[in-house]
């Protein structure tokens, strides 16, 4: 396999619950694979369009998730076993835009620790209930993994980091991301959450 179809692109929300089950599944993979997997991570809005124009989420706009969503997780849970992860009426529904923030700048600017905070904010959310759009919640997972406090406030309060992810979020619509999880491999497009043998597969096919 050549370098660059050891590079898997993956655009993805903290606040997708599927997204979550599709990290599990991807780093499961990545421990079962034999050859280094570059994860070329891409951040993505959900929540765009129920965001205002004072930055709040509009509540009569996010009905919550329909029943058969609700059902398709149960079943992923139980697939991936992810006996961690809450029930949806269990996790705050919460604007991601603060820990996209932190991710983007740990991952600019101190990538050996971006795995870590990553994995953190997913599992905050997902798995202890705690509102990753809180800007001391990020500053204590950045902490754990290295990343001075204050420097965490810096990245939520910077306009110019911020309008950089907007950009970030309008570049992967144009390229045709409308959903998350999406991967992309290679110029080939899956969404959704895969399992570790899926994943193998579409890493693979040439």
């Amino acid at each position: 396999m050549s370098e660059r179809e050891n590079t898997l692109v993956e655009y993805a929300d903290y606040s997708c619950p599927f997204c979550y089950l599709a990290h599990r599944s991807l780093e499961q993979y990545r421990r079962t694979r034999d050859d280094a997997l570059t994860v070329d991570w891409r951040p993505f809005d959900l929540r765009n369009e129920k965001r205002g124009p004072d930055g709040e989420i509009d509540d009569e706009a996010d009905k919550g998730y329909p029943t058969e969503v609700e059902q398709r997780i149960g079943q992923l849970r139980t697939k991936f076993d992810a006996d961690e992860m809450l029930s949806l009426d269990e996790v705050p529904k919460v604007d991601s835009l603060n820990a996209q923030v932190v991710s983007a700048y740990i991952r600019n600017e101190y990538p050996d620790q971006w795995a870590e905070v990553n994995a953190a904010i997913f599992d905050t959310l997902w798995e202890d209930g705690r509102d990753i759009s809180d800007g001391g919640v990020l500053a204590e997972i950045a902490a754990d993994a290295g990343v001075d406090r204050d420097e965490t406030y810096d990245a939520i309060a910077d306009d110019e980091r911020r309008s950089q992810l907007f950009e970030r979020f309008e570049r992967a619509r144009r390229d045709g991301v409308s959903d998350v999880p999406t991967f992309v491999v290679d110029g080939r497009t899956t969404t959704g959450v895969l399992s570790p043998e899926e994943i193998e597969r579409f890493v693979s096919d040439p």
